[in-house]
């Protein structure tokens, strides 16, 4: 009888995604589900993590109507027009790059949102409610992004990644 050290598994992978506009919520369920298949994995989680301090992952409904409504509770919360400090290029002497854009608001908009979501599998299914979606929530675009993932569980081929 196998131990249960030697039937649960780590992998990982990194999806690239570009955003086109500059807030823009982009559905990634699609895609996690076929690295999920990709990778095997049939019982355990998959925790889907942003590595951008200027974009987030949610769970919600895919629906337009929803999704405008989520931009303009984003632009009331942090305005793209307001001052903020972190855009004096002057002032700000930490964490400063040569092609840094005035994206303070973005950073502000983060703060309200998750940097990553955990979500079940089961049966090599990605476990989701009737209207749960996956986005990565671009707040400063458009540009390209990375998202992680991380799967852990029993993976189909538990001689390791294919």
């Amino acid at each position: 009888m196998p131990t249960l050290a030697s039937e649960i598994r780590c992998q990982h992978t990194t999806l690239a995604v570009t955003s086109r506009l500059p807030t823009e919520f982009l559905d990634l369920t699609d895609r996690i589900r076929s690295a999920i298949a990709g990778l095997g994995l049939q019982q355990g989680f998959v925790n889907v993590q942003s590595l951008h301090t200027t974009a987030a992952i949610v769970v919600n409904e895919h629906e337009p109507l929803l999704l405008g409504d989520f931009l303009s509770f984003l632009e009331r919360a942090a305005p793209r027009w307001a001052t903020y400090r972190h855009d004096d290029m002057v002032a700000r002497t930490v964490n400063v790059a040569p092609d840094e854009r005035p994206n303070g608001h973005a950073h502000c908009q983060a703060l309200v949102l998750p940097a990553s979501v955990c979500l079940n599998v089961s049966g090599g299914t990605l476990c989701l409610g009737r209207w749960q979606r996956v986005f990565l929530v671009e707040l400063d675009g458009p540009r390209p992004r990375a998202v992680s993932l991380v799967a852990m569980g029993t993976f189909e081929d538990q001689r390791g990644p294919r």
